[in-house]
C-alpha cells in the first residue's frame, strides 16, 4: 500500500492532476491479494485520503507473469544484471534504475524501510465499512474501492 502512496506522492498526482480514479492489476496472492482483508482496509483508507476510487483487478495464481508492466520490464531487467552478482542492496537497485526500455520506459526503484505490525485482524463490521463494489465479472478478484462519503478529501 505504501508504495502506491509514495507513487501517487511521487508521481501521479503531478503527472495525472485531473485522475478522479486508478486501475491496479495485481497479483492473486501475498499480502496485496484478493483475500487478505488488510490490504482492503488500507487501499479504502488511502481512497478516503486521496478522494480517488481504485479498481483492483487481481491475476489468478500463476497468470501474474501477464501483468503488461512486468512483461515489458522483466526481460530489460534480466538482459540489464545479466552477470551481475547481486551481492548487496546497493548492486541489485544499481542494476534496477540503470534498466530502461527501447520504447523509453524507465525503471525507478527505492527501498522501503518501514517496519509494519504483524498479526493485525480486520473486523467484520470494518469490513461491512469499506465502501467496496464488487464488479459481476469475477467479483472476487474485481472490484472498486471509492472515498467514503463521510472521508474527507486530499
Amino acid at each position: 500500500m505504501d508504495a502506491l502512496a509514495d507513487w501517487w506522492r511521487d508521481h501521479g498526482k503531478q503527472r495525472y492532476p485531473q485522475a478522479k480514479e486508478l486501475l491496479l492489476l495485481s497479483d492473486g496472492g501475498g499480502s496485496n491479494g484478493c483475500r487478505p482483508r488488510l490490504w482492503k482496509r488500507s487501499l479504502q483508507q488511502w481512497c478516503d485520503r486521496s478522494g480517488l476510487s481504485v479498481t483492483v483487478c487481481h491475476y489468478s495464481t500463476g497468470a501474474s507473469k501477464w501483468n503488461p508492466v512486468e512483461h515489458r520490464l522483466f526481460s530489460a531487467i534480466s538482459i540489464n544484471w545479466a552477470a551481475t552478482p547481486l551481492r548487496t542492496l546497493s548492486t541489485m537497485l544499481a542494476c534496477l534504475r540503470g534498466t530502461k526500455t527501447q520504447s523509453g520506459l524507465k525503471v525507478t526503484a527505492k527501498v522501503n524501510e518501514r517496519i509494519y505490525p504483524t498479526k493485525i485482524k480486520v473486523s467484520n463490521q470494518e469490513m461491512k465499512s469499506l465502501n467496496l463494489q464488487r464488479h459481476s465479472i469475477c467479483p472476487l478478484w474485481n472490484y472498486t474501492l471509492c472515498p467514503r462519503p463521510t472521508a474527507s478529501g486530499p
